[in-house]
């Protein structure tokens, strides 16, 4: 078994003239949690939708738990694999995103239960009881029968957060999951990350709560223009930068 989880190599990925990342190298040790900060337009989240494959890398290469993201080699050739290779992969990998983007027709019990009923094949009696747990576990037992719009911020994100988890997958993906709270709702959603974190999930959360990540991260980078400009321990770069737009970066967030 691979001790890295993630490793990226010399990826690139284009959008018309716009290169959104240049070069990616990175290495993702298991167990670890991973933030990446930076500026509006650095490739953060670009990147994180290339590790599951929502978008495809122009050059080089991507490995998830040792495998390819996307492709297989035969030989000495990369061969992009079928919609539904890509989909059982992807399900090993969880995503939350800024957005909610939960099912509006559904329950909370519902929104976590209906992927491994429909992907996994779960009996329902088997997935509903996992939601019921999984909704406990983020603090939400007793509004299994809310609906999202029932739900505040904070508790629509905890819900995404459950139904990510439903999937049991090796690998969860942060998208900035408090940027579109109201401040006094982000608390509740980062307990929710630092009790995953404590419990070795390897995550990769791409975040402007620079406290979350002194506090839960293992490993720190600082993007932008679609390179990495700095990477270390948290602590050492919040309260050391070496790189000149590191430091005028988190002047301006800290």
């Amino acid at each position: 078994m691979t001790e890295l989880m993630v490793r990226a190599v010399g990826v690139r990925k284009h959008f018309g003239r716009l290169e959104a990342l240049r070069g990616i190298d990175l290495e993702v040790d298991r167990g670890a949690v991973l933030c990446v900060i930076g500026p509006s337009g650095s490739g953060k989240s670009t990147f994180l939708r290339c590790i599951n494959h929502l978008e495809k890398v122009d050059a080089g290469e991507l490995y998830v738990d040792g495998e390819l993201v996307g492709y297989e080699r035969r030989g000495d050739r990369l061969f992009e694999l079928g919609d539904g290779d890509v989909a059982r992969k992807r399900a090993e990998i969880g995503m939350v995103f800024q957005r909610f983007n939960l099912f509006p027709h559904m329950t909370a019990l519902g929104n976590v239960a209906e992927a491994p009923m429909r992907v996994k094949r779960q009996a329902r009696s088997v997935a509903e009881d996992r939601a019921r747990k999984l909704l406990e576990r983020v603090g939400l037992a007793g509004r299994e029968d809310t609906y999202p719009r029932q739900l505040s911020g904070g508790q629509q994100q905890r819900v995404a957060i459950a139904r990510a988890l439903a999937m049991e997958p090796k690998l969860m993906l942060f998208d900035e999951p408090t940027s579109a709270l109201d401040p006094e709702l982000v608390g509740e959603v980062l307990d929710v990350m630092h009790d995953l974190a404590a419990t070795g999930m390897t995550m990769i959360v791409v975040t402007h709560e620079i406290g979350f990540a002194r506090a839960a991260g293992d490993a720190l980078v600082f993007m932008d223009e679609g390179v990495i400009v700095e990477a270390g321990v948290p602590r050492d770069v919040i309260s050391n930068p070496q790189h000149e737009r590191t430091k005028s970066f988190l002047s301006k967030v800290l």
